[in-house]
């Protein structure tokens, strides 16, 4: 079972329950739904962000939807549409699971 991913330029160590440790480079990165600067240690900021705000990640999956949507025309065009998608999914989830 793999604990943690840490991300130190293109080479990634895998930590092992046995303190030992595995690298690989990736053969593909998913930059819109799970991109690797955004998982330390083994926890996505996503879910740190989730768990700190509670009741108001809604609000913040709304911020960020209306963000991407606002400039994917001048930034980063399909790639902002994806984000904003990414968003609005976790906020559908979170109202599903807490306010269903």
């Amino acid at each position: 079972m793999v604990d943690d991913i840490t991300n130190i330029d293109e080479e990634y160590f895998v930590y092992n329950d046995d303190d030992t440790y595995d690298t690989f480079i990736p053969t593909s990165v998913d930059m819109v739904s799970h991109p690797p600067h955004y998982n330390q240690f083994g926890i996505e900021c996503i879910e740190a962000i989730k768990a700190s705000l509670g009741d108001e990640f809604p609000a913040y999956c709304k911020g960020n939807v209306i963000k991407y949507l606002w400039r994917y025309q001048y930034k980063n065009g399909l790639e902002d549409l994806k984000k904003a998608q990414v968003y609005l999914g976790w906020m559908i989830e979170y109202v599903e699971e807490y306010h269903d």
